[in-house]
Order: C-alpha cells, then sequence, then structure tokens
C-alpha cells in the first residue's frame, strides 16, 4: 500500500548526511523565536485560559494582550541584559496596534520574520486566491516599516493549506518554520523553487508546554537547559539547531520570567562554544554550506 505523501522533501537520516559546521566551527546554532501576536476583540482564534465561553471574551482576550503591553518589554529588557539576539515573528496588524514594540526590537537590530496578519486566522482555511493575498499584505506592511522584505515565515498556528511552501516561495520567502520535523535546516522542493525548513521547535515551546501540557515555569525552564546541554553533546557528532519559541504573553508574566532568564543564562554563558544567532543567519549559512 502506498500513503499518500507531500513531495517536497525525501527521507533522510541524521547520520547519514554531508557535515558541515557553524561559523567558527561551532556545532550547535541556537535561536530564540519571539512570537508577537494580536488577535481580533469579540471573534478570532486565541490560546484560552477558560476555553469555551462566549464572545466578547474578556478574560481570554485581555490575557493574550498583556503580553504587548507588559510581557515583551519585559523580555526586551531581559535579552539587553543577556546581550541575546531574536528572531521577531510579527503579526503584521501589530504595526498599527502596538508600533512601539515593533520599532523596539528594530532597535535592537532583531530579525523580522513573517508571522501573517493577525493569530485570529488560519491559513489552511483560504482559497489559493486569499491565501497569496493573505502573505502579500503582511509582507507588504513588514517591509514598508523595516525597509527591507522579510525573509522567514511562520504561519499563524502552523497551519498550511497544501500550496503554502510554493505560495511562500513565489512572494520571496527564503526559509520556513513551518515544518517541525528535524534538528537540521531541510531544503524543500516548491512549484516557485526551493524554499528552506529551518527547525521550529513544537517541544521547547511555551504553548505546546504550559499551555497544553500545563507544565510549570520551573518545567519549561529545565526543559531549555536540558534540551541545550543534551543538543550541545550530540552535536559533536553534526551540526544541530536548537531553536526555542517564546510568547510573551506566556513567558513573559513574572513567575515564568524568573525561571526563563535563569535557564536563557546557562545558554549565554556558552556563547563561546556554541553560535547564538537568528533563523536568518541560520539560513544564510546553510545556503553557504549546503546549497539547494
Amino acid at each position: 500500500m502506498s500513503l499518500p505523501g507531500h513531495g517536497r522533501f525525501d527521507y533522510a537520516p541524521i547520520g547519514e548526511r554531508p557535515d558541515f559546521t557553524w561559523p567558527g566551527g561551532r556545532r550547535l546554532a541556537v535561536y530564540l523565536g519571539v512570537n508577537l501576536e494580536h488577535f481580533a476583540f469579540g471573534s478570532g482564534l486565541g490560546a484560552e485560559l477558560a476555553p469555551g465561553g462566549p464572545q466578547p471574551d474578556i478574560l481570554n482576550h485581555a490575557w493574550r494582550e498583556y503580553g504587548n503591553r507588559v510581557g515583551a518589554w519585559r523580555l526586551i529588557e531581559m535579552l539587553d541584559r543577556l546581550e541575546l539576539p531574536a528572531t521577531v515573528l510579527v503579526n503584521s496588524a501589530l504595526y498599527a496596534h502596538a508600533p512601539g514594540l515593533l520599532a523596539a526590537h528594530r532597535a535592537r537590530g532583531d530579525e523580522i520574520a513573517g508571522h501573517g496578519r493577525t493569530n485570529g486566522e488560519r491559513q489552511s482555511t483560504l482559497s489559493p486566491e486569499a491565501e497569496r493575498a493573505l502573505i502579500a499584505e503582511a509582507t507588504t506592511i513588514l517591509t514598508r516599516a523595516e525597509g527591507c522584505a522579510p525573509r522567514g515565515w511562520l504561519s499563524p498556528w502552523i497551519a498550511e493549506s497544501l500550496r503554502t511552501p510554493d505560495l511562500l516561495a513565489e512572494a520571496g520567502y527564503g526559509y520556513t518554520l513551518n515544518w517541525c520535523m528535524d534538528d537540521q535546516p531541510v531544503w524543500m522542493r516548491t512549484a516557485a523553487g526551493p524554499l528552506l525548513a529551518v527547525p521550529y521547535p513544537q517541544e521547547i515551546n511555551d504553548i505546546p508546554a504550559i499551555v497544553a501540557r500545563k507544565d510549570s515555569a520551573a518545567a519549561f525552564a529545565a526543559m531549555i537547559v536540558d534540551a541545550f546541554d543534551e543538543m550541545r553533546d550530540q552535536s559533536r557528532g553534526q551540526s544541530l539547531v536548537l531553536g526555542i519559541a517564546l510568547h510573551p504573553y506566556i513567558v513573559g508574566q513574572p513567575h515564568r520570567l524568573r525561571h526563563l532568564r535563569r535557564a536563557l543564562a546557562h545558554v549565554a554563558a556558552a556563547r563561546d562554544a556554541v553560535w547564538i544567532t537568528t533563523a536568518g543567519q541560520i539560513f544564510d549559512h546553510f545556503s553557504t554550506v549546503c546549497p539547494a
């Protein structure tokens, strides 16, 4: 029996691939994916503290908005203190809602990547024309504000249609964070040319860990430390990527931020032995040493 497949890439065991290193001969690349998201009031999708309530859902909307008003700023303070860069995954609606927040990340020199228009919608439910328009609208807003086009994309809710990789490549994107199937970048085939899948975590990610599995702040911080230490050991055999996915309305809460700061301080203390970088720089380097 032959199962349906996606045709985007072939199976390849991690121990049977061409070897490469990150800049400076380092073996482990680490990046932070900071998700900045905006949600429509009274409608749309969103993580929920208390699921299933009627609209307008004041409790859950206000909880998520805490991230933009407070949590994201606490994260910036922490990143500055630890001298850590970030890849900021931005809903384009935030440029109208909280322009100062995007300006603060721009001033830090953080990478700005596309994250749809709002996390109150999914690409997977749209027609090809509507999905193409969504990507174009978000890209235009980010390009106008930042002075250059974003090179990476994470779909809201990691929801793809069968055409999403083709549409992203067609729109000029070089990499996607949607496919979380590996610890190394993987070239994908699309109708518009190659697209790089940069590893983005669904385990070292505060939404699945804290919202879905109900892990504590201490447990999530321990996950970061354990993943980092284990992947440093594993990377002696092959170069790897560790992404850490963060949402300010979750880890920006004071009781979680304190644990997160300790975990990221552990990572930052090893900066001479690992490559602490952005997803875009991972794309740049991998495209040079392992071209499509």
